[in-house]
């Protein structure tokens, strides 16, 4: 067995701005009002995250109805409809929106779209929370979602119809193009954003992955089942030419044996993930080879968001 192996650290990786904005409007209410205080929905998606703020005196709730009147309501980055915002409004003496900034501008644009009588196509999966609280926004019969080219012909619209597109702020940006295409082929005068939808985090880590994932053996992307951005990398991943990618929740969850095969792994993580996950699973290599590190990056980031007024110092 070849004992030494080579990592390709891949950036940008880990938190983006949204992320690291929605966890410190926990950390910030917590401070400010005590515990416990309730957020609706996971605040992002990442178990080592919900945990540690679980901890730390967060509940985190399926559904809004759960959360006492008198203690502070959180939003979670991925936003919520306007139904949920006019019930915690009617409720909760305290809302705290941590709405990602880029999802709220998806929201603003859905509205804009609205109110000059466009039909609007959201591309985005179904049952997301963010999806659920962008097509929240609007009545039901004004936004569509599609999921695939296959759900444009299920579309109820005609050449006649104004029609515009939005999507979510987390998908592959060469699937969404394919989609993207398609629609302009069916609905040649269709209108979208003045900016891209889809954020500058997701953008950057899977042009990163995009770069480097063919020169590996394997690949891992460090993240939780349930986020969208993270999924997303693991198929840049395969379709930039390394098949062998796979997610991972944590190094407890890394089978080595997996990659005894592998000389280059590559290693990234999603928008949501802290880096101590990443360290760990380049530390369990090391407990068992001998490692050759090259860190890799394809551009800075250096977006930051305001905290929400209410939690402000």
């Amino acid at each position: 067995m070849n004992n030494s192996k080579k990592i390709i650290l891949v950036s940008p990786r880990g938190f983006c701005a949204g992320v690291t904005r929605a966890i410190d409007v926990v950390l910030e209410t917590l401070k400010k009002y005590g515990s416990p205080v309730y957020v609706n929905h996971e605040i992002v998606h990442n178990k080592h995250v919900i945990d540690d703020l679980t901890k730390k005196g967060a509940v985190f709730l399926k559904n809004i109805e759960d959360a006492p009147k008198d203690r502070p309501i959180i939003f979670s980055a991925h936003g919520v409809s306007r139904k949920i915002t006019n019930y915690a409004k009617d409720n909760n003496k305290t809302i705290i929106d941590a709405t990602c900034p880029l999802v709220t501008k998806v929201h603003v644009q859905a509205d804009k779209f609205y109110k000059l009588g466009f039909k609007i196509i959201l591309i985005g999966h179904k049952n997301h929370p963010e999806v659920e609280g962008t097509m929240g926004q609007l009545p039901e019969d004004t936004i569509y979602l599609v999921e695939t080219i296959n759900d444009i012909n299920d579309l109820n619209l005609t050449g006649n119809d104004k029609i515009a597109y939005l999507t979510q702020t987390t998908l592959s940006i060469d699937d969404t193009q394919n989609i993207i295409n398609e629609l302009r082929k069916k609905f040649p005068n269709i209108e979208s954003s003045p900016k891209e939808d889809i954020c500058y985090a997701t953008s950057n880590r899977q042009k990163a992955i995009k770069e480097y994932a063919n020169k590996c053996d394997a690949f891992i992307v460090v993240g939780s089942k349930n986020s969208s951005n993270s999924n997303r990398l693991v198929e840049v991943a395969k379709k930039a030419g390394c098949l062998n990618s796979h997610l991972l929740e944590n190094a407890e969850s890394l089978n080595l044996s997996n990659y005894s095969a592998s000389s280059i792994i590559g290693i990234s993580s999603g928008a949501s993930v802290p880096e101590v996950l990443v360290e760990n699973v380049i530390s369990k290599f090391q407990e068992n080879y001998s490692l050759e590190i090259e860190n890799v990056s394809l551009g800075e980031e250096n977006v930051q968001f305001k905290l929400p007024k209410e939690v402000r110092n």
